[in-house]
């Protein structure tokens, strides 16, 4: 269950998402598992493929795992990624956002990160908190519930 709901005016994480910088841009923050996985990789090329449509909407788009910086590059230029990646190795953004925690799969128990998109408008309110993200829909989903709003 993340910290962050709807209605909420989402926080100031640190320096490397400054949100108060945002204001006046509606943001896209989507966390994800690991670069080059096949689930992350169909969500940030629907993300990519729909970018400018994005920013038609003034959308802002950052994605956040815990992959290193350099793991980020090379998933970035592999895929020709327009918009910020951020490496949370230490997982401080991911568990201030309660998107760090027990996931359960085949059986197995692990800490993981929980696939979780927030989506604000200009004001840094949160308007919808995706935590069953379609990843290659995603665009769509954002589109959709933010057409809604």
């Amino acid at each position: 269950m993340t910290l962050i709901k709807e209605g909420d005016i989402f926080p100031e994480l640190n320096k490397i998402i400054n949100t108060t910088s945002l204001l006046g841009k509606k943001l896209i923050l989507y966390f994800y598992p690991k670069d080059n996985t096949p689930g992350c990789t169909n969500e940030a090329i629907n993300l990519r493929d729909n970018f400018s449509k994005l920013q038609q909407e003034n959308f802002e788009v950052i994605g956040v795992s815990p992959d290193s910086n350099e793991s980020h590059i090379k998933f970035s230029t592999k895929l020709n990624l327009p918009f910020k990646l951020i490496s949370d190795s230490d997982k401080k953004i991911m568990n201030s956002c309660g998107v760090w925690g027990e996931k359960k799969l085949y059986g197995k128990t692990f800490m993981g990160v929980k696939r979780t998109t927030f989506v604000t408008d200009e004001n840094g309110i949160v308007l919808k908190v995706f935590n069953k993200v379609k990843t290659k829909e995603h665009f769509e989903q954002i589109i959709n519930a933010f057409n809604k709003n």
